[in-house]
């Protein structure tokens, strides 16, 4: 029995990670072509804009990057991170950990 709830335990594991966001801000080329809808031309198009003009402050700001517009955007939106959301609120959770 315990097999069995360490394969479903382990199961749940790579779902999770299999579903985590893709920062648009870090991601190779491979993993923007790995998203829906992303091929080696527009991947190629984030990376230059991204070393061209530093990283995304928002998702919404993809729209930026030649060929990209609305209808990618909505696509993408549960798939993709700038990443700073997260990271930013775990600070200020720390800090705060940090005064009590």
């Amino acid at each position: 029995m315990s097999k069995f709830f360490t394969v479903v335990f382990v199961l749940f594991l790579f779902s999770a990670i299999a579903h985590a966001a893709t920062n648009i801000n870090t991601a190779s080329q491979n993993e923007l072509e790995s998203l829906q809808g992303i091929g080696p031309a527009k991947a190629k198009a984030i990376i230059e804009y991204r070393e061209k003009n530093g990283s995304f402050a928002s998702v919404e700001d993809l729209k930026k990057v030649p060929g990209i517009g609305d209808g990618t955007i909505k696509q993408l939106h549960d798939a993709i991170t700038v990443g700073s959301e997260k990271s930013t609120e775990s600070v200020k959770v720390t800090k705060k950990s940090e005064k009590e």
